[in-house]
Order: structure tokens, then C-alpha cells, then sequence
């Protein structure tokens, strides 16, 4: 099963995270994962992930921006981690940490392990 990530487009260390943790999923495990930055317009989402067989949302915070475009693009996540829910302060233009990247990969892992939860 292939699992496609549309992660956060903000700036911030959270939205800099998803797209970090994204790359970093489909490094090690390729072609299980794609990521795409929520940056592109809803139309193009829509065209880009439509035909996903999963769609997994990666929002930096409660702001949820990357859903938000999913919803515009008429598209619905199977599965929706906010990396600040998980104990990551959001911290203005602050560096990504590695052990956050790591903390928001081994959720995403988690959740494709156990979807039911």
C-alpha cells in the first residue's frame, strides 16, 4: 500500500517538521510513502492526491492548515497527526530538532501499523 502525506505549509518549526519528518519517510521507506506540501493550490491537491490510496495529513499545529487544503481540494484524510499534540512545542522560527522529526516519523508509523486507532 502506498501512503501519500500532504504536510503543513507553514514556516514555523511545527510546519517546517512535517515536511522534514515526510522526506524523511520516503527515504526510508520508498515507495510506501509520498509526501506533498500543502503549498500548491486545492486544485492542483486535488489533481496531485485524488487518486492516492491513502492519504495521510501531518499539521504542525491545531491551526491544521494542511487539512484545511485537503478539505478545499474536496479530499478527506484517512489518517491526521498534529505534531503539536504529540508533545512538540511550536516555537516560532525555531530549528527543526532531530528528535522531533523522529517523534513525528515513528507516529506516522504507528498510525500505518495500527489505522484503527
Amino acid at each position: 500500500m502506498t501512503y501519500t502525506l500532504v504536510t503543513c505549509s507553514g514556516i514555523s518549526n511545527t510546519g517546517k517538521l512535517t515536511t522534514q519528518a515526510g522526506m524523511l519517510l520516503m527515504q526510508r521507506k520508498p515507495g510506501m510513502f509520498l509526501c506533498m506540501n500543502c503549498k500548491q493550490s486545492a486544485e492542483s491537491l486535488k489533481m496531485d492526491a485524488g487518486s492516492a490510496e491513502r492519504l495521510i495529513v501531518l499539521d504542525g499545529c491545531t491551526d491544521c492548515c494542511a487539512t484545511k487544503k485537503l478539505t478545499a481540494a474536496g479530499l478527506s484524510a484517512d489518517a491526521h497527526i498534529i505534531a503539536t499534540e504529540l508533545g512538540i512545542e511550536k516555537n516560532g522560527m525555531a530549528d527543526v530538532k532531530y528528535d522531533e522529526i523522529e517523534k513525528l516519523v515513528r507516529a506516522v508509523i504507528d498510525r500505518v501499523s495500527c489505522p484503527t486507532e
